[in-house]
């Protein structure tokens, strides 16, 4: 008793150690694949920062060479020395806002950027000419806007001015319209983490796997734990329960070796009903044992014959006639059930019913004469079985629990009252073998109730569908 018992706290420390380090590695790895996305993101958005200096670069480039091939190809030894700038002048290159449509330009800068790895990123531009106070001379549907807006985000907004001039000392270029590039790019934190996207959605689907993982393993962690506190409470149960009627059985048989008792015909047979109840109720504990172990549910449902509640009711109340006795109890009947026919297994049946008035006086109050009331009705084709006490009661946690295998009430002292766990765990199960279900309504203090709906058999429907022809 004392080693289940170490045995048990040990475990439970184990449990309880396993899950505190699988939580600590499991906020550790979070940590980690958090520091690690952020600094992928960080490494991405210096990356896209270059790529767009990069595509400034080469889009500044490509417009310089357009406006250099809007000279005319004269040759410097053609012109007369001294009239050069004039007949230049006369020529008058055209400006990229002459030369080029919004479309065309915008495409030139879609175009580096797609080079450039940065397709889909937004950018809005503007061509202005610094000899002109009017305004800009060419501008993207929605430069202005964004214009406006200013160097709000340098993360997410960034606007650039570019001279479109390449001086070389050639006179010829240096009467190019002084112009300038305003180019604008926003929304680059979207881009950025767009581009990372399937990085990111790998690491959350790596990281909502080792969740699930930790949670599968505390989960089966919880459940074993739970199963191994309730293998412990029911041998330590079984073993008290076992050892009782032994002991008392042993008790007995000494007495009968007494000399004094011998020759006392009263006395033996005291002794002889002793001994008898103490056999017979191991007998019972040990039947429950193997009804739980070798419960098979199809045969009970192959074994299926007619059998009568109140019939049933009635037997059982003569069963427990001794024990109600013994408790100074009470068991009042309200049998308001007109129909209480049903398909039943002849044995277990009764013993489904009985788990209920068994448990009605294990957990009767000292201090109040227990009080049984049953009762029957019919309610949408199924008779109604209530079985209500004035017991202890229960609390909602011990509800819950109530129909799981091996588990007990306590009343505060682990053994005080006597049983496995196995009586309301058959109960249930028998009940849905005969197409029923159970439930259970209490409070501690207040008693217990417990109903059992299972369907009636409706002779009047039966013969009905005797009577119709057949096809």
């Amino acid at each position: 008793m004392e080693g289940s018992t170490y045995f048990c706290f040990r475990m439970k420390r184990i449990f309880t150690l396993i899950t505190i380090l699988i939580s600590i590695s499991l906020i550790g790895i979070i940590v980690i694949q958090y520091s690690w996305l952020k600094n992928v993101v960080d490494i991405r958005k210096e990356q896209v920062r270059f790529k767009v200096q990069e595509v400034e670069y080469e889009v500044v480039e490509n417009l310089v060479d357009e406006k250099m091939r809007l000279l005319p190809a004269i040759p410097q030894d053609a012109l007369p020395k001294g009239a050069t700038k004039e007949l230049l002048k006369m020529l008058e290159p055209q400006t990229l806002a002459e030369r080029f449509t919004v479309e065309e330009i915008q495409k030139t800068i879609g175009n580096s950027f797609e080079v450039n790895g940065l397709k889909g990123a937004q950018f809005q531009f503007a061509v202005i000419s610094n000899s002109n106070n009017s305004g800009f001379d060419l501008e993207s549907p929605e430069f202005r806007k964004y214009f406006e807006i200013g160097n709000v985000d340098t993360a997410n907004y960034a606007i650039h001015s570019w001279p479109l001039v390449n001086l070389t000392g050639d006179e010829a270029v240096s009467l190019l319209p002084d112009e300038t590039l305003i180019l604008i790019t926003y929304g680059m934190q979207d881009f950025v983490l767009q581009s990372v996207g399937w990085v990111i959605l790998v690491d959350l689907l790596f990281t909502l796997i080792i969740i699930t993982a930790f949670y599968l393993t505390v989960r089966t962690i919880l459940t074993q734990k739970k199963l191994s506190e309730m293998k412990t409470d029911f041998i330590n149960n079984m073993t008290h329960e076992l050892r009782t009627p032994l002991a008392t059985i042993a008790i007995a048989v000494d007495t009968l070796k007494n000399e004094k008792i011998i020759g006392n015909r009263e006395q033996l047979l005291s002794i002889g009903e002793i001994i008898k109840v103490e056999n017979a109720r191991m007998n019972t504990q040990v039947e429950q044992i193997l009804q739980a172990a070798q419960l098979d549910i199809n045969q009970v449902l192959k074994d299926k014959e007619t059998l009568r509640v109140h019939e049933v009711l009635g037997k059982l109340g003569d069963k427990f006639a001794l024990q109600v006795a013994e408790k100074n109890a009470q068991i009042s009947y309200a049998l308001l059930a007109e129909k209480d026919e049903v398909m039943g297994h002849p044995v277990h049946f009764v013993n489904m019913i009985s788990n209920l008035f068994d448990n009605a006086l294990k957990y009767s109050k000292e201090e109040v004469d227990p009080l049984i009331k049953v009762s029957t009705q019919n309610e949408k084709g199924k008779i109604v079985l209530t079985v209500e006490d004035n017991g202890i009661g229960m609390s909602k946690e011990t509800i819950e629990r109530i129909f799981d295998k091996f588990f007990r009430a306590h009343t505060g002292n682990v053994h005080n009252v006597k049983g496995f766990g196995l009586g309301l765990n058959y109960t249930r199960k028998m009940v849905e073998a005969h197409d029923g279900s159970i439930s259970v309504e209490s409070e501690p203090g207040k008693g217990s109730k417990f109903t059992i709906r299972i369907p009636f058999i409706d002779h009047a429907v039966s013969s009905m569908n005797k009577s119709e022809p057949s096809p």
